[in-house]
Protein backbone atom coordinates (compact mmCIF):
# COMPACT_ATOMS: atom_id res chain seq x y z
CA UNK A 1 0.00 0.00 0.00
CA UNK A 2 1.56 3.39 -1.15
CA UNK A 3 0.56 6.13 1.71
CA UNK A 4 1.12 9.76 0.29
CA UNK A 5 2.13 12.37 2.67
CA UNK A 6 0.29 15.47 2.87
CA UNK A 7 2.74 18.83 2.51
CA UNK A 8 1.02 22.44 3.61
CA UNK A 9 2.15 26.03 3.93
CA UNK A 10 0.57 28.25 6.71
CA UNK A 11 1.63 32.47 6.59
CA UNK A 12 0.12 35.18 4.96
CA UNK A 13 -1.35 35.10 2.16
CA UNK A 14 1.09 37.22 -0.15
CA UNK A 15 3.32 34.91 1.06
CA UNK A 16 2.22 31.44 0.41
CA UNK A 17 -0.47 32.06 -2.57
CA UNK A 18 2.40 30.69 -4.78
CA UNK A 19 2.80 27.51 -3.20
CA UNK A 20 -0.83 26.46 -4.67
CA UNK A 21 1.02 26.67 -7.57
CA UNK A 22 2.65 23.42 -7.24
CA UNK A 23 0.08 21.48 -4.93
CA UNK A 24 1.19 22.60 -1.62
CA UNK A 25 -1.90 22.92 0.64
CA UNK A 26 -2.03 26.92 1.61
CA UNK A 27 -3.31 27.87 4.29
CA UNK A 28 -3.54 31.71 4.52
CA UNK A 29 -3.57 32.93 8.78
CA UNK A 30 -3.94 36.17 10.22
CA UNK A 31 -1.72 36.23 13.83
CA UNK A 32 -0.93 34.00 16.09
CA UNK A 33 -3.82 32.10 17.13
CA UNK A 34 -5.09 31.32 13.51
CA UNK A 35 -1.71 30.27 13.03
CA UNK A 36 -1.57 27.84 16.05
CA UNK A 37 -5.22 26.72 15.16
CA UNK A 38 -3.87 25.64 11.78
CA UNK A 39 -0.49 24.00 12.68
CA UNK A 40 -2.46 21.91 14.91
CA UNK A 41 -5.09 21.29 13.05
CA UNK A 42 -2.70 20.33 9.85
CA UNK A 43 -0.71 17.94 11.95
CA UNK A 44 -3.79 15.75 13.48
CA UNK A 45 -4.86 15.41 9.49
CA UNK A 46 -1.92 13.44 8.44
CA UNK A 47 0.36 16.36 7.30
CA UNK A 48 4.00 15.34 7.17
CA UNK A 49 6.12 18.63 6.15
CA UNK A 50 4.36 22.03 7.22
CA UNK A 51 6.03 24.80 5.97
CA UNK A 52 5.40 27.92 8.01
CA UNK A 53 6.90 31.26 7.51
CA UNK A 54 9.21 32.65 9.99
CA UNK A 55 6.63 35.87 10.48
CA UNK A 56 3.75 33.44 11.92
CA UNK A 57 6.44 31.49 13.55
CA UNK A 58 7.99 34.32 15.84
CA UNK A 59 5.15 33.86 17.81
CA UNK A 60 4.71 30.18 17.99
CA UNK A 61 7.44 28.43 19.45
CA UNK A 62 5.58 26.78 21.66
CA UNK A 63 3.42 25.03 19.33
CA UNK A 64 6.21 24.10 17.10
CA UNK A 65 8.38 23.29 19.68
CA UNK A 66 5.77 20.27 20.79
CA UNK A 67 6.42 19.03 17.07
CA UNK A 68 10.33 19.22 17.39
CA UNK A 69 10.34 15.82 18.64
CA UNK A 70 8.20 14.11 16.68
CA UNK A 71 8.24 11.99 13.40
CA UNK A 72 5.66 13.72 11.47
CA UNK A 73 4.26 16.66 10.93
CA UNK A 74 8.37 17.95 10.13
CA UNK A 75 7.90 21.70 10.55
CA UNK A 76 9.75 23.42 8.67
CA UNK A 77 10.51 27.58 8.72
CA UNK A 78 10.87 29.86 5.57
CA UNK A 79 11.23 33.79 4.81
CA UNK A 80 7.64 35.51 4.16
CA UNK A 81 7.24 37.91 0.91
CA UNK A 82 8.91 40.77 3.93
CA UNK A 83 12.17 38.56 4.26
CA UNK A 84 13.93 36.76 6.30
CA UNK A 85 14.31 37.23 10.35
CA UNK A 86 16.77 34.43 10.34
CA UNK A 87 14.59 32.54 12.93
CA UNK A 88 14.58 29.19 10.16
CA UNK A 89 18.85 29.30 10.19
CA UNK A 90 18.79 29.69 13.72
CA UNK A 91 16.78 26.37 14.27
CA UNK A 92 19.09 24.36 11.95
CA UNK A 93 22.65 25.80 13.17
CA UNK A 94 21.04 24.76 16.69
CA UNK A 95 20.14 21.47 15.40
CA UNK A 96 23.26 20.66 13.65
CA UNK A 97 25.30 21.69 16.67
CA UNK A 98 22.97 19.57 18.95
CA UNK A 99 23.64 16.77 16.84
CA UNK A 100 27.58 16.96 15.87
CA UNK A 101 28.28 18.89 19.42
CA UNK A 102 29.86 22.14 17.50
CA UNK A 103 28.68 24.54 15.21
CA UNK A 104 29.83 23.18 12.00
CA UNK A 105 28.38 25.76 9.62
Amino acid sequence: MIYMYKIGVVGDKNSIIAFKAIGIDVYPVVGEEEGRKAIDRMAANGYAIIFVTEQIAKDLGETIDRYSNKVTPAIILIPSNQGSLNIGMQRINDNVEKAVGVNIL
